[in-house]
């Protein structure tokens, strides 16, 4: 499986296929037992530590548990990722405004999660994963616990970070990677049964198990 820069890549498949596991190993969060997982043309189990901290800053992840903190203020929640990763506060001050604006809080800058609701506590998700200037952005079930209007707004946010960043999305929508995807990898029981472009993917699949799946 390669994602090459710029692509926006769905990964799909049944519970338990593998799909989380393998966004946590393009983060470095895992490491595989067997292969191996390269980021450009460093492979990610041979980097050293330093190293895998410039890795994680180039990659922002947006998890199904995207753990808020609840008593700071959304302006506070973005910072302090910020803040434990070494930025400066000119760097911080300059940088939460921008991607606040980006994903359409601007006006919940000063109101605390408890106040937002479920589709504006993941756009904070989003905010934060942005802050950190990255290359890359994985996303994990975005939408899962979200109503369709609020899924609808994230899917919008995602698409328009698109023309900027390099994407991968765990999805159990087969509807959402339709829609956003420019290709589409199915997974079952931990194996790759199949990786292609979005559109050949769906309307022909060249696996019986893809077509099962899809079908």
């Amino acid at each position: 499986l390669g994602i090459e820069p710029g692509e926006f890549v769905s990964i799909v498949g049944h519970s338990g296929a593998g799909k989380t596991t393998l966004l946590k190993m393009l983060f470095a969060e895992e490491f595989p037992t067997e292969g191996a997982v390269y980021f450009g043309s460093r492979e990610i189990a041979g980097l050293k530590p330093t190293e895998l901290l410039e890795l994680r800053r180039n990659i922002g992840t947006v998890f199904q548990d995207f753990r808020l903190l609840p008593n700071k203020t959304v302006t506070e929640n973005v910072a302090f990722t910020l803040h434990v990763l070494g930025f400066s506060k000119k760097e911080i001050a300059r940088e939460v405004p921008e991607v606040l604006e980006l994903v359409g809080l601007e006006d919940k800058r000063d109101r605390r999660p408890s106040e937002l609701s479920g589709g504006e506590q993941q756009r904070v998700a989003i905010a934060r994963a942005l802050s950190m200037d990255p290359i890359v952005m994985l996303f994990d079930e975005p939408t899962s616990a979200l109503d369709p209007i609020s899924t609808a707004k994230i899917e919008e946010l995602i698409h328009e970070l698109k023309d900027d960043y390099t994407i991968a999305i765990v999805t159990h929508n087969m509807q959402q990677a339709a829609r956003v995807s420019d290709f589409t990898a199915y997974m079952y029981l931990g194996s790759l049964i199949e990786f292609g472009k979005t559109d050949e993917i769906f309307i022909k699949p060249k696996r019986k198990e893809t077509e099962d799946y899809i079908t």
